[in-house]
């Protein structure tokens, strides 16, 4: 199906791209809303429903990739190549696998031991500082992800 952004993209594509542009500045509000405003239950909240959504989103996404595929839409691109080895379509989606794959276990890893060791209703425990550590980690992967993803986006169906 095709994509709502005017370009050779998918409709899940074009989702996932306009998603990031709304999953990084709902992650930073939360952990503003935690950071500096101590509001931990909220925090709690957004953090999980980001995770939903993201879940959802990338679950759609793989099966739209798996059946649809991408390369078709992308060969107009100057910037691919039918080599997997070759072409900045390709090494664009390379970095940005790395980041998302990586992105996925990390907010899996975060969410699981702060659902495990902090109280239904969470306030800061001696688990604060490993869940801090991890989940600015997850953070700043979630935001590496959404740069690379846009990379790719661009060089593959934009250009």
């Amino acid at each position: 199906m095709p994509g709502f952004l005017g370009n050779r993209s998918s409709l899940m594509l074009d989702v996932v791209f306009v998603a990031m542009f709304l999953v990084l500045p709902v992650m930073a509000w939360s952990i503003y809303q935690v950071r500096f405003k101590r509001r931990y239950a909220l925090h709690k909240r957004v953090q999980l429903l980001l995770g939903i959504v993201l879940l959802i989103t990338v679950v759609l996404f793989e099966i739209d990739i798996r059946l649809n595929g991408w390369r078709d839409l992308a060969a107009d691109s100057p910037y691919y190549s039918d080599d997997w080895t070759q072409g900045a379509v390709n090494w664009s989606l390379w970095v940005h696998l790395i980041f998302a794959i990586s992105t996925c276990v990390l907010w899996v890893y975060v969410i699981f031991t702060a659902l495990r060791h902090f109280a239904r209703d969470p306030v800061p425990s001696s688990f604060s500082a490993k869940h801090i550590f991890w989940a600015r980690l997850a953070a700043i992967d979630m935001t590496l992800t959404a740069i690379t993803g846009w990379v790719f986006y661009w060089l593959a169906f934009v250009c």
